[in-house]
């Protein structure tokens, strides 16, 4: 990356915002009869519209310029040679390999990856298949009926969202459940509920250590032996981990342990066999299709121009709108209630992945990065919100979701879910102005004291920002593909902001205090030495509330 290319690049931006400051939106629309056209990309079933954005053929051509001048292009064949992209942990970052179903050899580290995924996920699905089917079996010889996926992070909020995302795709006899948090309501709530003998668990913890996800399966295991004895744990259990003999210890054989690779980060997992109780629900067919979209969209980000390459264009705005507008956050608005789980997805991909104040090479970052990410299932969220999106004093950027074809819904309902998306992109661009709210009261029979009262309370500034993805139908095949753009979208934006987007060391700071609070908090005799005012403050509280 030239440093000077890229200063040249981001000034050309901030002149070229200062000088369009008044141009909206709808001005944009009004200056280019054929703005849709060309400010559209459709990829097979899914079509991407950020016509609604607020930039210009201008705009775009700028913002192009800013991604060669970060070179793109070369880090993103870097990322795909399997070159070291993730320089604080010495790693690649090769999560495209486990979606790769062709014949095309994948390097990592300079050893060719794909033999050893192609014998991983053949393994799983097999076992997917025959735990689906019933070939295996639970300790009493009854066909497994539920599934419990116990991990935290990018192993439960992968696999729970897309289980949830395909729901009719679900086996109709099997029952998918995913735990994760350490407070204990969590399991304990769902456990209850379930059929213990025909129930299995997956563990799922790369390194076999996850305080939440051991302490949720310890606690498993525990209710599972005292009800069905200790040769139900051999059954019952499975995990993904690579850590064959912490596995082993707890008493999972090594044919139900699957693996995967450390150039996987936890965010990029869900195509690994952590899917592996999204394959068991949808069965391996599907989730082979599932892989396919990501495939799909690798191809695609590899080999379309700049200019029509949807991550990267999904990308440029995102920086248009953090970099150059202001935005701190944006919001993700699935009008689809089996998306209901994809902010949460897309908030972990994105700001644990980019929410870094350090350049590659230790430096602080002098501008902004990720944005908060957050969001609900339209319409849900209209009723929530979205007051703040239409009058609010901050402009929120927003990613709409929605399937012209409904999946197992009333087609009456769906359109009407439809019409809810396509208004609320088209009220956020257009807004009403105080002479169209004006008109609308004088319509209404109000006199002239009480329009001057309330027009300016129903004013909508308008000139909001949005996109749109518009899919046929929510596929394994088209899930695949969504999730696969905005994980390249990520990379881009880090290209861009040159930082590190595949290490997490700020979630490590609050796990090292809260293993070395845990056993204060169980002692109430533990010192409280060396602890800060508030803390000691805190546990004192909380051990008077014990005793009360």
């Amino acid at each position: 990356m030239d440093p000077t290319d890229l200063a040249t690049a981001f000034y050309a931006l901030e002149g070229h915002r200062e000088d369009n400051l008044s141009v909206t939106i709808a001005d944009l629309f009004a200056e280019d009869p054929k703005r849709f056209d060309d400010f559209h990309i459709a990829l097979d079933d899914v079509l991407f519209d950020f016509s609604k954005q607020r930039i210009s053929r201008q705009t775009l051509a700028l913002l192009l310029d800013l991604a060669r001048a970060a070179k793109v292009e070369e880090r993103r064949a870097a990322l795909f040679a399997g070159e070291i992209v993730n320089p604080t942990e010495a790693r690649p970052a090769m999560h495209m390999a486990l979606r790769n179903l062709g014949a095309t050899p994948m390097f990592a580290n300079g050893s060719d990856v794909m033999p050893e995924v192609f014998a991983e996920r053949q393994k799983m699905l097999r076992f997917a298949e025959d735990i689906r089917g019933g070939a295996i079996k639970s300790a009493n010889g009854a066909a497994f009926t539920d599934i419990v996926n116990i991990g935290i992070g990018g192993s439960d909020l992968g696999p729970a969202m897309a289980a949830k995302a395909l729901t009719p795709f679900i086996a109709p006899h099997l029952s998918l459940h995913f735990v994760a948090n350490v407070d204990g309501s969590d399991l304990g709530d769902l456990l209850p509920k379930l059929p213990l003998e025909t129930t299995l668990f997956v563990v799922c913890s790369k390194t076999f250590t996850t305080l939440e996800t051991l302490t949720n399966a310890a606690a498993a295991r525990k209710i599972l032996v005292e009800k069905l004895g200790e040769a139900a744990v051999a059954a019952q259990f499975c995990a993904v981990s690579t850590a064959l003999d912490k596995v082993a210890d707890f008493g999972i054989a090594a044919d139900r342990i699957f693996g995967f690779w450390d150039w996987v980060g936890g965010r990029y997992s869900i195509w690994s066999s952590i899917g592996l109780s999204l394959a068991i629900g949808i069965g391996a067919e599907k989730f082979e299709k599932f892989l396919l979209g990501g495939q799909d969209i690798d191809k695609h980000f590899c080999s379309a121009p700049l200019e029509k390459n949807v991550p990267v264009l999904m990308a440029l705005i995102a920086i248009w709108s953090r970099n150059f507008c202001g935005s701190a956050s944006q919001a993700i608005i699935p009008y689809d209630q089996r998306l209901a789980r994809l902010p949460a997805y897309l908030q972990q991909l994105e700001m644990e992945s980019n929410g870094k104040s350090v350049l590659l090479d230790g430096a602080s970052v002098e501008g902004m990065t990720a944005p908060i990410i957050f969001g609900e299932p339209g319409t849900n969220g209209q009723h929530a919100f979205f007051q703040l999106f239409h009058q609010g004093t901050e402009i929120v950027p927003v990613d709409f979701f929605v399937a012209a074809q409904p999946f197992a819904a009333d087609p009456q309902q769906h359109q009407l879910l439809v019409a809810n998306c396509l208004a609320q992109s088209q009220a956020l661009m257009l807004g009403r102005s105080q002479a169209e709210v004006e008109q609308i009261l004088r319509a209404r029979g109000l006199d002239a004291d009480e329009i001057a009262r309330l027009a300016p309370h129903k004013v909508f500034a308008g000139n909001r920002p949005s996109s749109t993805f518009l899919y046929k139908r929510l596929s394994p095949r088209v899930l695949g593909q969504l999730l696969a753009l905005y994980e390249h979208k990520v990379f881009v934006q880090s290209v861009i902001w040159d930082i590190d987007p595949f290490d997490q060391w700020g979630v490590e700071l609050g796990k090292e205090l809260a293993l070395r609070l845990a056993p204060i908090v169980a002692d109430g005799k533990a010192p409280l030495d060396g602890l800060d005012g508030s803390t000691a403050g805190l546990v004192t509280q909380i051990r008077k509330l014990k005793k009360g």
